[in-house]
């Protein structure tokens, strides 16, 4: 029995010591994740709106929002960056957009965990290529096993429909959120 106690008890302050280790830890290392995230995702919006010189940022419903200015300080557009599921977990994306919001500069995936080999080839050239001057009108459409017949539509990754569609469902959201506030007069 006083074995028993004697485990418990070692096995208690071992857990209370690693707890509080983790949560330092964590303290410690995430203001230093959100600021490589952050530097990350301005380098990332100069990519995805090449003629852009400068940015500011909007604050708006909780979206992380910027538009996009020229050398002149001249409105080009804006750059999104928006979330949601694809496969295996979630897909953090990046997009420019026109300041319409009806014709896409270009796609970038800032984060994904999507299977090796198959799904994560939505981060690669030929699949985000697709993207580039593509129509928002009335929403962006994907097809499978043939070429895109309108400028609105892309092709699905063979073998990773769900990671294809995936981005797909997630551009036409946060695009919708902001063909919303647009329209409200909020942009």
């Amino acid at each position: 029995m006083k074995t028993i106690i004697q485990m418990v008890v070692v096995l208690t302050v071992i857990s209370i010591i690693s707890a509080i280790a983790l949560s330092e830890i964590s303290s410690w290392a995430n203001p230093k994740i959100a600021q490589n995230r952050a530097k990350e995702t301005e380098k990332a919006i100069f990519r995805v709106q090449p003629k852009a010189k400068s940015y500011k940022k909007i604050n708006q419903s909780g979206l992380e929002l910027f538009q996009v200015f020229d050398e002149n300080n001249k409105p080009l557009g804006y750059v999104l960056t928006y979330e949601g599921n694809g496969f295996q977990g979630k897909i953090r994306l990046i997009v420019g957009l026109n300041d319409s919001l009806n014709v896409i500069s270009r796609v970038e995936i800032l984060e994904q965990v999507e299977t090796p080999g198959l799904g994560n080839k939505i981060t690669e050239e030929p699949f985000l290529k697709q993207f580039e001057n593509l129509l928002t009108i009335p929403e962006i459409e994907w097809v499978k096993g043939s070429k895109p017949t309108k400028p609105n539509q892309i092709q699905t990754i063979t073998a990773a429909t769900i990671s294809s569609k995936s981005v797909v469902q997630i551009l036409n959201e946060g695009i919708s959120k902001l063909k919303d506030l647009k329209q409200k007069g909020l942009l």
